[in-house]
């Protein structure tokens, strides 16, 4: 399995064209734009802001039906490649291709969200696509090396061309600082989470972990994402629930928290064992302690220390028992 520098070294001096079909500010994106723009000789970024996916994808497929790709060496193709190298590689024939494999729709849409069953005829046809995009690539890029082996081993991808280049956070926004609990909060343990609120980070954990902890005053949670859309939640004076944050107060308020929650936590859902959450590597940067699923993938990055807890998928009793126990043994 190849790593991050390897990565580096093959881009270096080459002549690339960037597809990418989520929006340019998205930080798998942007962290690849980067690079690109660092290490090739010359480029040419395919690759739109705007806020409807419709839009973007629409201003993609133009822009590679209207762009020569005589004088590339490399084709680069981003987040997501599915809705790309099926339908339009043969604009660049015989070109290299190297492919950000971020997520499979199969393993997405069927396993994750669950929306499609396993045996469908839609599933296959997912999958089928997952598998073309990887045949069409010469390598691929992913965010874990248990991704990488899950790729290989479901759809087809050779191990020899894998390339794992773990997410980073955004350093202009996300480092250590000191910031002052706002006046509400005063003398509190604050608990912060925050995300997406997809299937694999198991909010439902973090829902019963609260129910746990309710009667303990002096911890409160704060839940940071669309909870209300996406899940049950619970209802006590111990959390507060905020829809959404820009990112440079996100960066204040976990700050200003005593311990964070990573996961993923969620033991109904295959990926949350492969991913390691976004949301981790931002902690990180921040030098915060946090609670993360016993994962092999967390595993690759984290240990186990005083600034890093595991804690068992989908067992929200375990998961209130560590948060009680950092607070006792950091606080009292």
């Amino acid at each position: 399995m190849k790593k991050k520098d390897d990565l580096q070294q093959m881009i270096k001096n080459k002549n690339i064209v960037y597809i990418a079909t989520k929006n340019s500010d998205y930080i798998r994106i942007n962290e690849e734009i980067l690079m690109v723009k660092r290490l090739a000789s010359s480029y040419k970024i395919i690759c739109y802001s705007d806020k409807k996916y419709f839009s973007r994808i629409l201003k993609v497929y133009k822009s590679i039906l209207t762009t020569s790709f005589k004088d590339c060496d490399m084709v680069f193709v981003g987040f997501m490649a599915q809705m790309i190298l099926p339908f339009l590689s043969w604009k660049w024939n015989k070109k290299d291709v190297l492919t950000d494999f971020f997520i499979s729709i199969y393993d997405t849409i069927v396993d994750d969200r669950k929306k499609i069953k396993v045996n469908s005829l839609i599933a296959l046809i997912l999958k089928k696509i997952d598998m073309i995009t990887i045949k069409k690539s010469n390598w691929i890029i992913t965010d874990t090396v248990a991704h990488a082996l899950y790729f290989c081993k479901e759809l087809g991808a050779v191990k020899d061309n894998c390339y794992v280049n773990y997410l980073e956070a955004d350093r202009d926004i996300y480092y250590p600082m000191q910031i002052e609990k706002p006046i509400m909060w005063k003398g509190k343990k604050i608990v912060l989470y925050f995300g997406s609120i997809l299937p694999v980070q198991g909010i439902d954990v973090v829902m019963n972990t609260i129910s746990e902890l309710r009667y303990i005053k002096q911890i409160h949670f704060i839940i940071i994402g669309p909870v209300q859309n996406k899940v049950k939640t619970v209802d006590y004076d111990t959390v507060t629930y905020i829809p959404w944050l820009e990112q440079n107060v996100l960066a204040n308020y976990i700050a200003f928290s005593d311990l964070c929650l990573a996961g993923h936590f969620s033991a109904n859902v295959n990926k949350a064992k492969r991913t390691i959450p976004g949301k981790a590597y931002i902690y990180e940067a921040m030098n915060k302690p946090m609670v993360l699923g016993d994962t092999v993938a967390n595993h690759e990055l984290f240990e186990e220390d005083s600034k890093h807890i595991f804690v068992p998928v989908g067992s929200s009793k375990i998961l209130a028992d560590k948060i009680r126990e950092f607070f006792q043994n950091h606080y009292d």
